[in-house]
């Protein structure tokens, strides 16, 4: 199989999914589990992707599987397409936290990455010269 089922059936993981979307897009960081994480990294990048596009058909799939959160939409297409203008994907990344106590469940951290402006990584170091006698 290409995707998670996740132990629910179809309407209840298509909206599971969508909610913890838009809890990553709006807070930027969220605390779930690994088999969680790893399905809804998929979304996020889709959702960062049609922002990127920028034109109406994206807006509108965006806003379908969002359930039409104007907000959400808003901030993927006038922030963070901005933000990630020049990133050609991957923009989550996971980190690994301990087990959940109840279930024994691997916990992790699933965030945005924070994008460095060009300008800045891009500075060269200065170097010594030497100068002969």
């Amino acid at each position: 199989m290409a995707y998670r089922k996740l132990g629910r059936d179809n309407k209840h993981r298509r909206s599971m999914l969508a909610t913890l979307t838009k809890q990553v897009v709006n807070s930027e960081s969220i605390t779930t589990t690994d088999t969680r994480a790893k399905e809804v990294r998929k979304f996020v990048d889709k959702m960062i992707t049609y922002g990127k596009k920028g034109d109406l058909v994206s807006r509108r799939k965006a806003l379908a599987f969002l359930h039409n959160d104007a907000a959400t939409v808003d901030k993927i297409f006038n922030d963070l397409a901005k933000r990630y203008e020049n990133r050609e994907g991957g923009y989550t990344q996971i980190l690994k936290l301990a087990e959940r106590r109840g279930d024994n469940s691997l916990m992790v951290i699933l965030k945005l990455v924070d994008e460095a402006k060009p300008e800045e990584e891009k500075k060269p170091a200065k170097k010594a010269s030497k100068k002969e006698k």
